[in-house]
């Protein structure tokens, strides 16, 4: 499963840090997505270096199909969320309904990976989208929002990543398996 999700977490990351560096101008922002494109293969790179072979193992049968079910429904949600906010005409409340709704998915993730810890990034993206929705009613730019969101949705995303593989390491130096 893509490396025990270290793989999609990295790759949502940087999803998350184009958001953020969208909201910068200049020689900045080309160098801030190289940053981020950098730390989006690090990560992959080290999943597959220190993550066991079996961390990309397929999920059974029961697992894989809940786990279709809350990504599903999670994707279904973010659309309804795209068109209603462009209707409605503030496109900016994308961004942090978004990360609320990425958020909450992760809550059932952990009961079925059977991750608890999973529960961190869940309240760190509610987080970040209750941060961009508080900057946009204290009536902050479109790309202040854009930016709070995408940079703490980010950095949570790679550091569950960066955590999963460091533990995943530790534990394999102590000779803890599975």
């Amino acid at each position: 499963m893509f490396k025990s999700g270290v793989g999609f977490l990295a790759l949502f990351g940087l999803g998350w840090w184009l958001l953020a560096t969208s909201a910068l101008d200049g020689a900045a922002r080309p160098i801030a997505v190289g940053g981020g494109c950098m730390v989006t293969v690090g990560l992959t790179l080290a999943a597959r270096r220190f993550l066991p072979a079996s961390a990309g193992a397929p999920f059974p049968a029961d697992r894989r199909r809940r786990f279709n079910q809350i990504n599903g429904l999670q994707w279904l949600v973010i659309i309804v969320i795209a068109v209603v906010c462009s209707r409605a005409g503030v496109p900016v409340l994308i961004p942090p309904l978004v990360a609320l709704v990425v958020g909450l998915h992760f809550l059932p993730l952990a009961a079925v990976f059977g991750q608890p810890r999973l529960r961190v990034p869940a309240a760190l993206l509610v987080g970040a989208g209750l941060a961009g929705a508080a900057v946009w009613l204290a009536d902050g730019p479109d790309g202040a929002v854009r930016f709070t969101v995408g940079l703490v949705s980010a950095l949570c995303l790679w550091g569950t990543a960066l955590w999963t593989v460091a533990g995943t390491a530790s534990a394999a130096g102590r000779g803890v398996t599975g």
